[in-house]
């Protein structure tokens, strides 16, 4: 079979991208790639607490089009809330009511998927799905009484941090090495209790292994590579990238370029990085987080997904595993947290 009957016959799913902001920041711009009429522009938190808007229309990486374009049949869009000046939970809303009204202006197209049925359903049906994500626990403002009202709405992961320090606990970037809070460690028990994905991309190490300790589902790593063959801090070690896979939990790599390589970040340097982690995790725990519109620039768009696919053909990966890596894994993680 060639890369791209295979790829197109194949459950794709990317754990991560930043492509809501980035439509904000853009001029409001719509997920089929045009810009919103007038009348649904509306003042917002995303552009208007930081006084700062993108270009209009450079640079989106991920919306229908291009999604249908690269075969990609799901997507976690998430919010990132570590850039909010005033309040977490309101440049996160703002975000997410952005994005539903746009998803409900494209029924044809796209849903929003709470659970693994909808994906499904989604794929039979010839549509696209989206799984809600927030990025930095801060969103919550130090209440878990509004998890259960994120999770109302939709959200089904969460990162714990970004690479700052949270309420939560340290990120990758934050000196000391300091792990969990005690309300990071509520906060889990918590996404547990409701079926949340705990996503640990942009945790240190030291709050990596306390999650890893008091989380009682798998755990996924949306973003990030092997920090044995580049030596950021965004990266996962070996001994992490065992845990995680022993654990249940999937990492899934990311075409963020200096998480690649260091100087020469290509295509092939990226197939390096699932040849290892496949090669430490298992096939079974490694999965694809493109970081779209977010930092994940080694691909030019969405479009561009089929040639992992055949990457992965050209290293000899039969077409069960490479069905696994683009999608499969995180079918089955989603189906063991989420439902």
């Amino acid at each position: 079979m060639d890369a791209g009957t295979l790829h197109q016959n194949t459950l794709v799913i990317d754990s991560h991208n930043d492509s809501i902001v980035a439509h904000i920041r853009r001029g409001h711009m719509s997920l089929d790639g045009k810009y919103l009429p007038t009348e649904r522009r509306h003042h917002d938190a995303v552009g208007y607490l930081r006084q700062y808007i993108e270009p209009l229309g450079q640079g989106i990486q991920l919306d229908i089009p291009r999604m249908q374009a690269g075969g990609i049949d799901a997507a976690f869009f998430a919010v990132d809330t570590t850039r909010a000046w005033g309040n977490h939970l309101l440049y996160g809303l703002d975000a997410l009511g952005y994005f539903i009204q746009e998803i409900n202006s494209h029924p044809q197209d796209i849903v929003i998927a709470r659970c693994v049925q909808d994906i499904n359903n989604a794929k039979n049906n010839g549509k696209l799905a989206a799984l809600l994500a927030i990025e930095n626990s801060n969103v919550l403002e130090q209440s878990l009484n509004i998890l259960p009202l994120l999770y109302q709405l939709g959200i089904r992961t969460m990162t714990l941090t970004h690479s700052t320090r949270t309420w939560a606990g340290d990120g990758c970037e934050v000196e000391g090495n300091g792990g969990l809070t005690h309300f990071g460690k509520t906060l889990i028990a918590q996404m547990n209790k409701l079926g949340m994905l705990v996503d640990i991309s942009h945790l240190n190490e030291a709050g990596f292994w306390d999650t890893l300790a008091c989380c009682t589902a798998p755990l996924i790593a949306s973003h990030s590579c092997c920090h044995a063959l580049c030596a950021h801090p965004r990266n996962l070690n070996d001994k992490q990238i065992h845990a995680l896979s022993s654990q249940g939990g999937v990492l899934c790599l990311t075409f963020v370029p200096m998480f690649i390589h260091p100087e020469k970040p290509t295509l092939s340097s990226f197939l390096d990085h699932l040849d290892h982690a496949v090669q430490i995790a298992g096939i079974d725990h490694v999965g694809l987080g493109s970081d779209f519109d977010g930092g994940g620039d080694l691909l030019h768009d969405a479009s561009e997904y089929p040639s992992i696919t055949a990457g992965l053909l050209k290293r000899n990966y039969t077409a069960d595993a490479i069905a696994k890596i683009l999608g499969g894994n995180l079918l089955r993680l989603l189906k063991q947290t989420i439902g």
